[in-house]
């Protein structure tokens, strides 16, 4: 499915995560965090560039896994993210839904 999202067109699956992460940009980030009700920090930014880097490299993610990441813990994850942090995370930073998520 196409989606626009701050002016540009980006494909989706029928939950509204991308499936190409080569169209992902920090202004689609930006847009989709708007759509799931969060403002976006710097730390917010330092987490998502986390996951990316995790995703880029093949790395199964789950919530224990970004807590034992030292890049964030698990209380300070769900403060940012507060709805199912891990699925509005990845969705934020173009990434597929992870196979943890249900």
């Amino acid at each position: 499915m196409e989606k626009v999202i701050a002016g540009k067109t980006i494909h989706v699956n029928e939950e509204g995560f991308m499936t190409d992460f080569k169209e992902w940009d920090k202004t689609i980030g930006e847009a989709l965090a708007v759509e799931n009700e969060i403002s976006l920090t710097p730390r917010h930014w330092e987490i998502l560039g986390y996951i990316q880097t995790e995703y880029k490299n093949e790395v199964p993610l789950s919530i224990r896994k970004i807590g034992k990441s030292g890049v964030v813990d698990i209380k300070e994850f769900y403060q940012l993210f507060p709805k199912a942090p891990l699925k509005t995370a990845t969705k934020i930073a173009g990434i597929p839904k992870p196979a943890s998520c249900i």
